[in-house]
């Protein structure tokens, strides 16, 4: 299924090893772009997946590394140019979350949670930025949550619910910043996908959104049809419209 416009791409997807990341990785891979699989401890699993990409005739190597520290993305960058060349594509699916009362989790773990869910993008975005400016073409799709755009946040699970907010306005702030320089910023944002282990009591449409739906949205935004569109998110959520949640 290969597309010429991501046909020797390289494509870094953070959080790559499992879940909605493995998928996004393998959807790209699939399409036709090279693929780094990051990951932070899952080696095995990145490997499989890596191994998978490559099934589709890509190139594709797994990298480890810290996304909330600098040096380590740094260094986690400079092995994906290494191997596969310069990030044409970054999507930024990495986030943990915390689906506890707010006043139940510790700070340690509140630091957590934003810090890979915000920090990471913005260091991410950063890292790749440069080389993307002076190739005049990138393509950075974050992943973020459908409550973010009504700004609906709920006592579980809240740091995770104000990361994601923040996530989409940094795509949006990224979005202008970048508007000269042949770069698209898009966010996707599902509700509950298949590979969560937690899920509420009803599914809209009376399923949940397949990693192949947040894919199909996340390809659109890397395509070369999509270079009018930025700073945009679709919410991947089958109509889900609560009043709170």
């Amino acid at each position: 299924m290969e597309d010429a416009d991501l046909d020797g791409r390289v494509a870094l997807v953070t959080g790559s090893a499992t879940g909605l990341g493995r998928g996004l990785a393998l959807a790209l891979a699939d399409v036709g772009a090279d693929v780094a699989v990051h990951y932070y401890k899952s080696d095995d699993e990145a490997a499989t997946t890596a191994a998978d990409a490559r099934a589709f005739g890509a190139d594709a190597t797994a990298v480890q590394g810290d996304v909330t520290d600098p040096e380590s993305v740094d260094a986690l960058f400079d092995q994906v140019e290494a191997e596969l060349g310069t990030v044409d594509v970054l999507v930024n699916n990495v986030g943990d979350f915390a689906p506890k009362h707010w006043e139940e989790i510790d700070l340690d773990t509140w630091n957590r949670v934003l810090e890979t869910n915000l920090n990471g993008t913005m260091l991410c975005s950063r890292r790749a930025l440069p080389a993307m400016r002076e190739r005049e073409w990138g393509r950075i799709v974050n992943v973020g949550y459908a409550s973010s755009e009504k700004a609906l946040v709920g006592a579980t699970n809240f740091p995770y619910f104000v990361a994601k907010t923040g996530v989409l306005m940094f795509t949006r702030m990224l979005a202008a910043d970048t508007q000269e320089d042949g770069i698209t910023v898009n966010a996707v944002s599902p509700y509950v996908v298949e590979t969560s282990d937690a899920f509420p009591d009803e599914a809209p449409r009376g399923r949940w959104a397949t990693v192949e739906d947040v894919a199909n949205a996340a390809l659109f935004f890397c395509r070369s049809d999509s270079d009018y569109v930025s700073g945009e998110n679709v919410e991947i959520d089958g109509g889900w419209l609560p009043e709170s949640i």
